[in-house]
């Protein structure tokens, strides 16, 4: 069983920056993929980010230049630095791991990001 914890989240102005990290503990196989994920009111659940244990890297084309992921796999945290924030990147952000020897994956219970005109 694999616990993710986020944190981060905040009210911040259009142009801001905020980070956000997520720390999995308990038993936590390699190789895996951790990702952000972000959920608007009304919207469906959609892919912000995510890395590999290998340092692969995907982003959506909306946050591209803007935001940064990256991973301490020793401490098995991933972290989001998101610059340049819209009003539109306002929801709530989900942590997410994907193990691959066991097919598992686990999800944080959110952190929410609030960005103000």
């Amino acid at each position: 069983q694999v616990h993710l914890v986020e944190s981060g989240g905040g009210l911040v102005q259009a142009g801001g920056s905020l980070r956000l990290s997520c720390a999995a503990s308990g038993i936590v196989y390699s190789p895996n993929v951790m990702g952000w994920y972000r959920q608007a009111p009304g919207k469906q659940r959609e892919l912000v980010a995510s890395i590999t244990s290998t340092s692969r890297l995907n982003y959506a084309d909306s946050v591209k230049g803007r935001f940064t992921i990256s991973r301490d796999n020793a401490k098995n945290t991933v972290y989001l630095q998101m610059n340049s924030l819209k009003p539109e990147d306002t929801a709530v952000y989900y942590c997410r791991i994907n193990q691959y020897i066991d097919a598992k994956e686990y999800w944080g219970q959110g952190t929410q990001v609030t960005v103000s005109s």
